[in-house]
């Protein structure tokens, strides 16, 4: 399996409902590195995964319409806990949803599969894996 990375970051406000977050459930700010990788089983016909330029582009778009907000105000993560583990699968699947219209180049058609992972910090980090 062949595979690139490319990386960005968000910085969010949010809070979480529940006894298990502790004092994260008062409105607190987040930092996040965000590592994207896709994989595909060949190369395509350029010898590549997927273009580089186009794979981080499409991910500053993603993580920029997510940076410098407050997830508890935006109308989509109302009421939800945007964890970790939730915002990687958010990110995820707004990244297929590029893949699949074209946005990182006909020669993405042949990823199998996205990998994001959200680093809180060098000892703390979840990822979400998906298929395509």
């Amino acid at each position: 399996m062949f595979s690139i990375t490319v990386r960005d970051h968000i910085m969010v406000a949010h809070s979480f409902r529940g006894e298990v977050f502790g004092p994260a459930q008062r409105l607190h700010g987040a930092t996040f590195l965000v590592d994207a990788t896709f994989r595909r089983a060949e190369l395509d016909g350029d010898n590549i995964v997927v273009d580089i330029g186009l794979a981080t582009r499409e991910l500053g778009e993603v993580c920029g319409a997510l940076s410098y907000r407050n997830l508890d105000d935006e109308p989509g993560f109302r009421g939800v806990n945007t964890s970790t583990e939730f915002l990687a699968k958010v990110i995820a699947d707004r990244l297929a949803e590029r893949v699949r219209s074209g946005a990182l180049g006909e020669g993405a058609h042949g990823l199998l599969g996205i990998t994001v992972t959200l680093r809180e910090s060098h000892i703390a980090w979840a990822s979400y894996e998906r298929a395509l």
